[in-house]
């Protein structure tokens, strides 16, 4: 689905909230989403939730640290959300190296054991 500027898909922009408000996109890609969410009230609508919810977070959660175990588990948690959603494709790229292609899917994919 898209709306409001036909090259930027809804869910490209709502899946780039997050760099978005935390600036860590390039001037760019932030003129784009801004482009976009001026243009597209729903959009908007998550972009003000999310702001919301950042700022609550850093209120309420500011200056503590989270232990190094709870943010591996964290990592792990968003790690396989991310590969439930997502097609991810692994070629060899030259010098050893590998090219990682994550593909977001609109479905839930299974994975096998």
């Amino acid at each position: 689905m898209s709306c409001g500027d036909a090259t930027t898909p809804c869910h490209e922009v709502l899946g780039e909230l997050w760099l978005y408000l935390d600036h860590e996109c390039d001037e760019k890609r932030r003129e784009v989403l801004q482009r976009h969410l001026d243009e597209c009230g729903r959009c908007l609508e998550h972009f003000g939730i999310e702001e919301h919810l950042k700022e609550l977070l850093a209120r309420k959660c500011g200056g503590e640290q989270a232990s190094e175990d709870f943010k591996q588990r964290l990592r792990a948690s968003i790690r396989e959300t991310v590969l439930a959603q997502a097609e991810v494709t692994v070629e060899p790229a030259e010098g050893g190296a590998r090219t990682v292609e994550v593909t977001l899917t609109n479905q839930r994919v299974d994975e096998e054991a």
